[in-house]
C-alpha cells in the first residue's frame, strides 16, 4: 500500500495535470457510472491528500451556484493510476474511473474506495485520522494524545492511521531506528520528547519522498555498506534487512511479525 508521501505526490501531479480544466469523467468498468455522470463536464479544481486518502474537488466553474463535488479515493493494496496523453486509447481492464483533460488523461484501477463524499463526510474522515506530517494544518498533539494513552507497541501505533496519518511500514521502521526507540515498547512509555522527535523526523523526511518519489532515510554519514533491498530503492537502515549488519553498530538486524505486518529493527541501537 502506498505511504502518505506517494499520495501527496499524486495529488500535486493531478492538480497540475487537470487543475482548472473542464474534464470528461467516466467509469468504463461501470461500478462508478452514476457518480461519474454527475462529474462529467465539471471543472477539476484540485486534488488533496490526507494521509493515505486522496480527494478530488470539482465544481461547475460558477461559485455562485453549484455546490462542490468531491471524490474520495483510497488505493488500498491493489489500486493505482495510469496516465496517457489525449487522445487516450480505449480502456483495458477494470477501469473504475477515467478522467480526461485538455492534454492528459488518467485511469484508476483496483481501489479500495472510489466514492462521492459530502463536505460533512470529508470532515468525518479527517476527524478519524491522526495528524498528517505533510499537511501544514496538522496538529501533532492529537497524535500524542492517542499514542501515549495506549499500551500497544509503539511500532504498531505508528502504523495506526488514527495516530499519525500516512505512515507505512518503511517510515515506521526507519523513524524508530533513527530515534533509537525499541518498536516493542508500549505507547505509554514513550515520552513527549521522544514523540516530538519522531514527529519532527517525519516532517523532515516525508517531503523528501514527495519531491523525489522515493523514500530517503539514511543520513550521509551512514550511507555505506550493503546495497539497497531492491535495485530501484535507496538504502534503508533496517527495513527488509533482517540478518544483515546494522549500518551503525554492525550487529544483526532483527525481524518479526507484529500485528500482521513485518517489523525490522536493530536490538543494539534501539532499546
Amino acid at each position: 500500500m502506498p505511504e502518505g508521501h506517494a499520495l501527496h505526490r499524486l495529488a500535486r501531479r493531478q492538480s497540475r495535470l487537470f487543475g482548472r480544466q473542464r474534464v470528461r469523467v467516466s467509469s468504463p468498468q461501470g461500478r462508478f457510472s452514476d457518480e461519474a455522470a454527475l462529474l462529467d463536464g465539471l471543472v477539476f479544481r484540485r486534488a488533496e491528500a490526507w494521509g493515505k486518502h486522496l480527494v478530488h474537488f470539482y465544481d461547475d466553474g460558477d461559485p455562485r451556484r453549484d455546490p462542490r463535488r468531491m471524490v474520495h479515493i483510497h488505493l488500498g493494496i491493489y489500486g493505482f493510476f495510469t496516465e496517457s496523453p489525449v487522445p487516450m486509447d480505449p480502456p483495458t481492464g477494470q477501469v473504475r474511473l477515467r478522467i480526461v483533460g485538455d492534454a492528459d488523461g488518467t485511469d484508476l484501477r483496483g481501489p479500495n474506495t472510489c466514492e462521492l463524499i459530502t463536505p460533512e463526510g470529508l470532515n468525518d474522515l479527517v476527524a478519524r485520522l491522526g495528524p498528517d506530517p505533510l499537511r501544514g494544518d496538522a496538529d501533532p498533539a492529537a497524535g500524542w494524545e492517542r499514542l501515549h494513552r495506549s499500551r500497544r507497541p509503539v511500532g504498531s501505533l505508528l502504523m495506526d492511521q488514527k495516530v499519525i496519518a500516512g505512515v507505512g511500514n518503511i517510515y515506521r521502521a526507519e523513524v524508530l531506528f533513527r530515534n533509537g526507540i525499541d518498536p516493542l515498547r508500549p505507547g505509554t512509555t514513550i515520552t513527549r520528547d521522544e514523540y516530538d522527535a519522531m514527529w519532527n523526523d517525519l516532517v523532515e523526511l516525508m517531503p523528501i519522498g514527495v519531491r523525489r518519489g522515493t523514500i530517503h532515510v539514511v543520513r550521509p554519514e551512514d550511507d555505506h555498506g550493503a546495497p539497497a533491498y531492491a535495485a530501484d530503492r535507496p538504502r534503508t537502515y533496517v527495513y527488509r534487512r533482517t540478518g544483515e549488519a546494522c549500518r551503525r553498530c554492525g550487529g544483526p538486524i532483527a525481524g518479526r511479525e507484529l500485528e500482521g505486518r513485518n517489523l525490522f529493527w536493530c536490538p543494539a541501537c534501539q532499546h
